[in-house]
């Protein structure tokens, strides 16, 4: 049987792939990343019949966590959440979440109330599949170019939030930051806790320096902890309050944020005997 160049140069790129993944830390995560990213596709195709049913719905989001739950198992991450009790069991609020990398879908994922979405950049509307998925999950999008949108859009979110009683989850760094601390927090979800005088619910998700690193191409197993730390109420409060709130919550989340990775931080073996 003859064997094209073709043919023979697949079957030896098929055969060094194991080689590589093995030997090659850049490559290995590479592949992990393709493979998550490729999951979440999978899984929002599988989630847009099924949210289909029920229309554009908050309640689909317990469908959406559902599906994504298994993920942390495929890369061997253990998520372990403390302070759930700091949940304000029957009300609305808006809780603010220090945002690392995209691996923080699973963290959300994880400790996620019941009818609460997330606020997301528009451009996550236009991807696809996933972006269906969202929109059908209820999740709120804004256009953080266009101030005057994004200003109605909180407005109307707050409206939401009381009438629906609906929870609001909120990235305040506005981008992932990869440093390892935390960017000065945007102003906007705390606008919005006080315009519907909600409480504020922290949420710091531990570092992934010691298993991921998107500088560095790591990726292994490894722990997270997510931490819920208690709420802020915002009653009586207003506009000109909204600078010191920020400040006093990134200053709790950061230091709650150091503690965490300072807990998690692997240890250096002692020296050896002389």
């Amino acid at each position: 049987m003859e064997v094209t160049v073709g043919t023979a140069a697949l079957a030896l790129a098929l055969l060094l792939l194991p080689v590589l993944y093995e030997r090659s830390g850049s490559f290995r995560f590479f592949c992990k990343m393709g493979f998550y990213n490729g999951w979440i596709l999978l899984l929002a195709l599988v989630a847009i019949p099924l949210c289909a049913l029920r229309g554009r719905d908050v309640e689909n989001m317990k469908i959406i966590r559902g599906l994504m739950q298994h993920v942390k198992h495929l890369y061997g991450i253990r998520m372990v959440v403390r302070g759930a009790q700091h949940f304000p069991p029957r009300q609305p609020y808006v809780v603010v979440s220090n945002h690392q990398s995209s691996l923080d879908l699973l963290g959300m994922m994880e400790v996620l109330p019941d009818r609460c979405v997330p606020i997301a950049k528009r451009e996550l509307l236009y991807m696809g599949a996933v972006g269906v998925a969202c929109w059908l999950g209820g999740i709120i999008f804004i256009d953080r170019k266009r101030t005057h949108d994004a200003i109605s859009v909180m407005a109307e979110a707050a409206h939401t939030m009381l009438s629906q009683d609906v929870r609001v989850w909120v990235f305040p760094e506005g981008t992932r930051n990869h440093s390892g601390s935390m960017l000065p927090f945007k102003r906007g979800a705390f606008h919005l806790a006080v315009q519907a005088q909600v409480p504020v619910v922290p949420i710091v998700i531990s570092s992934y320096q010691h298993f991921y690193s998107k500088r560095e191409r790591r990726f292994t197993a490894g722990q997270c902890v997510i931490q819920v730390l208690p709420p802020l109420p915002t009653r009586g409060l207003g506009p000109a309050d909204v600078p010191a709130l920020t400040e006093r919550v990134r200053a709790a989340m950061l230091e709650a944020f150091e503690a965490l990775s300072a807990e998690l931080r692997p240890t250096a073996p002692p020296p050896a005997p002389q």
